[in-house]
């Protein structure tokens, strides 16, 4: 480059995106799928649940403040957060077989990202046109109209985003009564900067950045190439029976041109704004509108569909041929796929059994080891326990706390004349327990002694056994 050549831009401004609507299979699924995801998140928190006259009727409620989750029949507590991290697991082992097996199509359809940027797309829609009618009020200067129509679309957003950090909230506390508190101006002052923090974001991510959300602050992208594999179907266009592209001139037929007429459609409809044409990039989310639009094309000028459609790599060469593709569910059942779905199932069945097999009952045993053991007048060896004992049940329940009927070692409780103790529902409390061994008895003399607590539920005969160590004098 010469001292007089001006070096080239390391930036470059944003060109906005403006999806043209298409009819299709595929956008029809788009809108099933976001009217159910939408629905799901928005009216999810005022579903009730009856769970007993102690406990919240919220049917899926994140307690912090009484450190719960609760999903309809479920409780879960914080000891058993590996519920939880297997959830996370097996979304994880889910993105890696979608993708596998077609590529984006998470992104596509489901992502967040994607389902609200298509709710703000139709609100943009609806109060500015389609495609070209939006195009020209972009470049159009400013004036009255202008002016209404994006405060218009703006307000629009602003209340979605408004409702997407309302709905975000009330999973955390009861929300009939968090709406009161909130339109009373009573609130908690975190209730309201959530919610204004989870609007901004929803407004500018959703109306302003969009793509470049997917393309930029997304690490997905970079990582689905190791997920895909010649296998994999992903939205491709079949340039071997495209090209060379050109106009199509009424009333006459080229043998020598490919069936695309270079209409730009499958580019005016994507909300990338890429051209699926140039083959595989980085930026496609796999949403295939256009799919429907090119079949549309195809349709009016009397060519088969499936110019564009989802294909794999190792098909190419036999449609090339003019051959016929592998069945699809080839493709989508390999030993990769079917390794991932064995993982993920086998991490979802584990999870099912051990919620199912928990116990109703709670109990940690955990010694107090500053002093390991007392002495006492009568030269009898005493220990001291702290158990935590926690009610899952929706009542106030007494539980008896013993040794097997053949320990020698006496067991008492502080505070209480009984070996009783009552846990309000769903509650945890905590008890000390002394243990004592007689002089000269075997526990008394020996270093360590393996013992087992039994806690016992009377009530709903429920019985639990937990193991610890009562500490001797030792030789």
């Amino acid at each position: 480059m010469n001292a007089t050549e001006t070096p080239p831009a390391l930036y470059a401004a944003r060109e906005p995106v403006f999806p043209r609507r298409v009819k299709g299979q595929f956008r029809t699924l788009k809108w099933v799928i976001m009217a159910v995801t939408l629905g799901i998140y928005y009216l999810t928190p005022w579903i009730r649940w009856d769970r007993g006259p102690n406990l919240p009727d919220q049917a899926v409620l994140v307690d912090l403040a009484h450190r719960r989750f609760y999903f309809f029949m479920i409780e879960i507590w914080p000891h058993e957060f590996y519920f939880i991290a297997g959830l996370l697991i097996m979304a994880g082992l889910g993105l890696f077989l979608f993708t596998s097996a077609l590529g984006r199509v998470w992104c596509g359809y489901a992502c967040p990202q994607t389902v609200w940027t298509d709710l703000y797309i139709l609100v943009e829609r609806w109060v500015e046109g389609d495609r070209n009618a939006r195009v020209r009020l972009w470049n159009q200067k400013w004036d009255f109209r202008k002016a209404r129509l994006r405060l218009t679309k703006w307000l629009l957003w602003l209340l979605i985003g408004l409702a997407t950090g309302g709905a975000w909230i009330f999973y955390f506390t009861d929300a009939p009564t968090l709406l009161r508190d909130l339109l009373a101006g009573q609130a908690h002052p975190i209730a309201y900067l959530t919610m204004a923090i989870l609007t901004a974001t929803t407004f500018f991510f959703g109306g302003f950045a969009r793509e470049q959300i997917c393309i930029y602050a997304c690490p997905w992208p970079r990582i689905q190439a190791a997920m895909i594999d010649e296998d994999t179907l992903v939205v491709a266009y079949r340039e071997w029976r495209g090209e060379p592209r050109g106009k199509l001139k009424k009333g006459e037929l080229d043998p020598s041109q490919g069936d695309c007429i270079d209409c730009m459609a499958c580019v005016n409809v994507c909300p990338m704004g890429i051209d699926i044409r140039n083959g595989q990039q980085l930026e496609c989310i796999t949403c295939a509108l256009c799919i429907d639009a090119c079949d549309e094309v195809m349709d009016r000028i009397g060519r088969p569909r499936g110019l564009i459609g989802y294909m794999a790599l190792k098909d190419e060469a036999a449609e090339r041929a003019g051959g016929h593709p592998k069945n699809v569910w080839k493709h989508i059942f390999r030993p990769r796929t079917i390794l991932y779905m064995v993982l993920w199932s086998s991490i979802g069945v584990g999870m099912l059994v051990a919620l199912f097999l928990r116990s109703p009952i709670g109990v940690d045993v955990t010694p107090i080891r500053n002093p390991l053991y007392v002495t006492l007048a009568d030269g009898a060896i005493r220990n001291t326990y702290e158990v935590r004992l926690r009610n899952k049940h929706g009542e106030t329940l007494p539980f008896t706390i013993s040794l097997p009927p053949d320990n020698p070692i006496e067991l008492t409780l502080e505070g209480a004349d009984t070996a009783e103790v009552e846990v309000p529902a769903d509650e945890t409390r905590m008890q000390r327990v002394y243990l004592t061994a007689p002089a000269g008895s075997p526990a008394a003399t020996e270093e360590r002694t393996d013992i087992d607590l039994i806690i016992e539920d009377r009530t709903n005969v429920e019985q639990v056994s937990r193991g610890t160590v009562f500490h001797g004098k030792g030789n």
